[in-house]
């Protein structure tokens, strides 16, 4: 790839089971066999999420996909009672990568979905949280452990294109937001392909 001008740690290799060794782990049992895709995943989609939404820190990602989320916790908690969901991996703010469900196998990230003519995006594709919101610029230590990995996936992987979870469920989700820097990956040689172009923001 080209143009590569972001601070990054090497890139993250992909083990033969799906794992980054060199990532923290934090096992989520919220996934299930890629058998019935009967494919390797092509498509990567980045998402950001905070709980509580625009407060960052604390264990409540994790715990929402380790299925130890309390509801009692914050009022907005509520809401995500009994909810199963996870992704393969989370980036917080200072650049830690947190893995929770193997790439080989089917984390359950995107929900109601739609890629191309494909559906159930979750069959063909690896999910990527970045801890944020639509409306705060993500981090330089994030964007860096973000290109270390996607190199080490698309090394992996015969990753065709990377989209953000607004774009496989438009009018559902608007994340990763209007402050993603898409065109500093499209900068970098990476197939981003997005429903509708999008504006470059710096942060």
């Amino acid at each position: 790839m080209t143009g590569r001008n972001l601070t990054s740690p090497p890139p993250f290799f992909v083990d033969s089971e799906g794992w980054v060794r060199r990532a923290c782990h934090c096992l989520s049992p919220n996934f299930d066999s890629r058998s019935r895709a009967g494919s390797p995943p092509t498509l990567v989609v980045i998402h950001s999420i905070s709980l509580p939404a625009g407060q960052f820190g604390g264990r409540a990602v994790e715990d929402l996909f380790t299925n130890r989320l309390d509801p009692s916790a914050h009022p907005s908690f509520e809401s995500l009672r009994d909810l199963r969901v996870s992704a393969h991996f989370l980036i917080r703010r200072e650049g830690t990568l947190i893995q929770f469900v193997s790439t080989d196998a089917r984390a359950w990230h995107a929900g109601v979905s739609q890629w191309g003519r494909r559906q159930g995006c979750n069959d063909f594709s690896l999910g990527i949280e970045l801890e944020g919101t639509d409306h705060v610029p993500f981090t330089e230590a994030q964007y860096g452990t973000l290109d270390a990995l996607l190199q080490g996936l698309c090394a992996r992987y015969p990753i065709q294109a990377i989209t953000g979870h607004s774009d496989v469920a438009p009018g559902r989700k608007t994340d990763p937001g209007p402050c993603f820097h898409w065109a500093r990956w499209e900068a970098l040689g990476y197939p981003v392909q997005l429903l509708r172009p999008k504006k470059a923001r710096s942060g």
